[in-house]
C-alpha cells in the first residue's frame, strides 16, 4: 500500500512573526498538508492561522499526540499514511521530536517504512548553546533534572564533574515556574569558577542570553520567571 509522508514542522519558540524564525520553503508546504499530528490543538490552530492559512483552519484534521497519549493510540496514528496522505507533525514550541512526544510516531513512521522530512526551524538547544560562547563541539542534552532540592543538587554537582572532567557543555531545561529555584539551587551547590548561561525566551524581544561565573552571578542573581529557558552549565 502506498504509503504518505510525515513532515517535522518547527514551529516559533514565542509570540513574533513567524516569518521571521521559519524560512519560506517551510511555510510553502504547509498549505499543502490536511492532517496535523499535534502536541495541543489550540496552539496548533493558532500557529497554522499566523503562517498562512487562516481562514482554512476549519478544513483540516487534527489529531493529539502529547503525554497522555497512550501506546495504543499513538499506533493508530500510523493509519493516518494510508492511501498517500501526508501527515505534518508539529510540537507546542521549536522542532517536534525534540524532547518532545512526537518522537514516538517518528520511530513508528520509520519501522513501517513511511519517509520522515525534517524541516527547518528554531531550536531552543542549539540556539542557546550558539550565543553561549560555552563549548560546541562536546554537548550533551541532559534534560530535566529532580525537582525536589537535595535531588536536583545532587544530579547538578554530577554534572558539574562530568562537565569539568570532559570539557563538555550541560544542556539544562525546566518546567517554567521552577526557572529560579533551579537557578538558586546552582549558585548554591556548583563551584565559583562554573559557567552558567541563561538563555530565556529565545527568539522573542524579550530575549536574555547571558553567560557568567557561578561566582559573578551570587552578586547579581536575576529574577528568570516563567519564562521558558534553556541553562548551560561548563565546569
Amino acid at each position: 500500500m502506498n504509503k504518505g509522508t510525515l513532515y517535522l514542522i518547527p514551529s516559533p519558540l514565542g509570540e513574533g512573526p513567524v516569518e521571521a524564525v521559519l524560512p519560506a520553503g517551510v511555510l510553502s508546504i504547509l498549505p499543502s498538508l490536511q492532517c496535523f499530528v499535534v502536541e495541543e490543538v489550540r496552539t496548533a490552530r493558532r500557529f497554522l492561522s499566523a503562517a498562512g492559512l487562516k481562514g482554512h483552519i476549519q478544513e483540516l484534521e487534527f489529531h493529539t499526540l502529547n503525554e497522555h497519549t497512550t501506546p495504543a493510540e499513538t499506533e493508530a496514528l500510523v493509519k493516518l499514511f494510508d492511501r498517500g496522505r501526508n501527515v505534518g507533525l508539529i510540537s507546542e514550541a521549536g522542532l517536534p521530536a525534540v524532547a518532545d512526544p512526537g518522537a514516538a510516531l517518528v520511530a513508528l513512521c520509520h519501522k513501517a517504512g513511511i519517509k520522515v522530512v525534517p524541516l527547518v526551524g528554531p531550536s531552543s538547544l542549539m540556539l542557546a548553546l550558539m550565543a553561549s560562547g560555552l563549548n560546541g563541539q562536546s554537548f550533551a542534552f541532559v534534560g530535566y533534572i529532580p525537582a525536589k532540592t537535595e535531588e536536583r543538587k545532587a544530579a547538578l554537582r554530577k554534572l558539574e564533574k562530568r562537565s569539568a572532567a570532559e570539557k563538555q557543555t550541560q544542556i539544562i531545561i525546566e518546567t517554567p515556574y521552577r526557572n529560579d529555584s533551579l537557578m538558586a539551587d546552582m549558585v548554591a551547590c556548583l563551584s565559583g569558577s562554573t559557567r552558567i548561561c541563561i538563555a530565556a525566551n529565545i527568539s522573542c524581544e524579550d530575549e536574555m542570553i547571558l553567560t557568567r561565573s557561578v561566582a559573578q552571578w551570587k552578586n547579581n542573581l536575576p529574577v528568570i520567571g516563567k519564562r521558558p529557558c534553556v541553562f548551560l552549565i561548563l565546569g
